[in-house]
């Protein structure tokens, strides 16, 4: 089956949540960890590739992250979204602006959307604020 969407994660959880998320629409999710040793010969219509960068030094996320993104390309994925942690609990050193412009230089994009707000999971932006339940 064709992929349409493929989404690499920061973390194992936001992966989950994420594929449970599309699993939702009826069609097939598939749930990788790690990105796979094989090429992608049987692959979902929405593929997420869940890694274990958020902590991890910058040069080693990015490398990761970019093997995933090759994999989903190879996939024949359309469209792509990098999953960050959403209570960006990182440093001004971390890894999500990094990964992100890895990636976008890999799609030859110069623009894209952050968007830390899962208000399933009790996270919202409010005037610029992003607020885990009623806290700032």
């Amino acid at each position: 089956m064709a992929t349409l969407f493929g989404a690499i994660a920061d973390d194992f959880t936001g992966a989950t949540d994420l594929a449970g998320l599309l699993a939702r629409s009826g069609y097939p999710v598939s749930l990788r960890i790690g990105v796979p040793d094989a090429p992608p010969d049987d692959t979902s219509p929405f593929e997420v590739i869940a890694l274990k960068i958020r902590t991890e030094p910058v040069a080693d996320a990015v490398a990761q992250a970019r093997a995933a993104l090759a994999w989903l390309t190879r996939a024949g994925a359309q469209q792509y979204f990098w999953k960050y942690c959403s209570t960006f609990d990182s440093t001004a050193e971390g890894n999500i602006g990094p990964v992100a412009e890895a990636i976008m230089a890999d799609l030859d994009v110069t623009q894209t959307i952050y968007c830390p707000a899962f208000p399933e999971n009790g996270r919202a932006i409010f005037m610029g604020n992003l607020f885990v339940g009623q806290r700032r």
